[in-house]
């Protein structure tokens, strides 16, 4: 078992990854930047090293950086967290380079899997449902054009290196086409230095449901059941819960029989999720395999009282999985609060705060690393923390909700809780009927 595990990450997910640590008896070392000197990570930490100014490309994102902290403080493994290097291939290769043990996907993994046109083809071949669309990146606009023609619209356009909704767009008719290709080529050149681009047909009234998988270093995997993702803007997910509405018992065996089939034939070591897009008749359709530990991994953690980081570093640490496959027994909901203003276009709203009271009692959990005073600098993601209410029922689940909605007290910033507190009271969302289209038709109602 690893000595010492680096956090290379930053705020409550750096938070959570040192508490398992600690939990397990192995120091644990926090970096961070100039702007996270006063973070809880930093202060829970065995050790911290800084390294460097606030913006995250001098500092989180700095591989060298990290790599000489690792080294300066003998650690044996690097914890990527999520987001930040969590699934950059160069840097799991310059772990294994140094010797430290990157707990997370191998270069080759995340080579295969992070690129969406490789993923695509790789799924293809193992027999998983693909989205119809282009075999491999498209060269010009004019193939694009033509397979659109084929494929009939609406189609979506996709960056091969896109994610978090950059280098995406949704094509509804041939006019609109070659502004919205070179737009999302432009904002994928921008956010990832690679414009390659690929073409899918637009699954209309989608959910996003996606496969918590976990496997080990014999190339077993097994399935920890789903999470459905659906309620998002611009792609990026608001709140999360499991088991979905909308799975029944064939569509989730079907489906976590293809997540596993997926991880199995390409020997995925580690935490991931296989993504899928589902249509209103239950059809699915692989999208993408994060090559990580999700944001919202607490849901799954809830209802089948398993530890997931935990299993991360066993699993990377050569101990082989229990190869069983759960099924939730009891409800979950994660809202995810920002500071940002629902009532101004969800604006990001850094600051301080003045007021920091998190709302308890039974069924609620919250991972945060905010505090009375804290300053939320305005350089990273501007989560403040995730509200997870766990119940028997799903209506027992937002009624909870609800409840420590109305306890969770954030002042000094604009935050999302008014956003989550009506969303727990609309009739889409309490009946289970909404899509990845929810958000379109949502407008914030003036607060009474």
């Amino acid at each position: 078992m690893f000595k010492k595990i680096l956090i290379a990450n930053r705020g409550e997910i750096a938070l959570r990854v040192i508490r398992t640590c600690r939990e397990m008896g192995i120091k644990s070392v926090a970096v961070y930047s100039t702007a996270d000197k006063e973070s809880l990570h930093v202060k829970f930490a065995d050790e911290a090293v800084c390294i460097g100014p606030a913006a995250s490309s001098e500092s989180y994102l700095k591989m060298a950086n990290i790599i000489a902290a690792a080294e300066i403080t003998n650690s044996d493994a690097i914890h990527p967290g999520y987001g930040f290097l969590s699934e950059n291939a160069k840097f799991s290769k310059i772990c294994e380079e140094h010797d430290i043990k990157f707990i997370g996907a191998t270069a080759r993994m995340i080579n295969l899997m992070g690129d969406k046109a490789s993923a695509r083809e790789t799924m293809k071949n193992a027999g998983i449902p693909i989205i119809p669309g282009s075999d491999g990146i498209l060269e010009t606009f004019e193939e694009a054009e033509k397979l659109a023609a084929e494929m009939g619209y609406p189609v979506m356009a996709k960056a091969t290196a896109g994610g978090g909704g950059k280098g995406m767009r949704a094509v509804w008719k041939k006019e609109d086409f070659k502004e919205l290709w070179d737009a999302a080529k432009q904002e994928a050149k921008a956010s990832f230095g690679n414009d390659d681009m690929y073409l899918e047909k637009l699954i209309e009234e989608p959910r996003h449901i996606e496969i918590q998988v976990i496997g080990d270093s014999t190339g077993r995997a097994c399935h920890l059941s789903e999470r459905d993702c659906s309620i998002q803007r611009r792609h990026q997910k608001l709140t999360e819960e499991t088991p979905s509405p909308f799975m029944t018992k064939a569509l989730r065996k079907k489906m976590g029989e293809a997540a596993i089939l997926a991880a199995e034939y390409i020997k995925y070591e580690g935490a991931g999720t296989v993504e899928f897009l589902v249509d209103r008749h239950r059809n699915f359709y692989f999208m993408e395999m994060n090559t990580r530990i999700q944001v919202e991994h607490p849901i799954t953690e809830q209802v089948i009282n398993f530890d997931l980081i935990r299993e991360q570093i066993l699993v990377a640490a050569g101990v082989p999985i229990s190869g069983k496959n759960y099924i939730p027994k009891l409800h979950a909901i994660e809202c995810r609060i920002n500071a940002e203003d629902p009532f101004n276009n969800f604006r990001p709203c850094p600051g301080k705060i003045t007021t920091f009271h998190a709302p308890g009692g039974h069924g609620i959990r919250i991972d945060t690393h905010v505090y009375d005073g804290y300053i939320i600098p305005p350089y990273y993601d501007s989560m403040i923390a995730k509200l997870i209410t766990t119940a028997q029922t799903r209506e027992e689940a937002i009624n909870k909700m609800k409840r420590a909605l109305e306890e969770f007290i954030i002042e000094g910033v604009k935050t999302t809780i008014p956003f989550h507190q009506q969303l727990m009271r609309h009739p889409d969302y309490l009946t289970g009927n909404y899509t990845t289209k929810f958000m379109e038709n949502f407008e914030m109602q003036p607060e009474e």
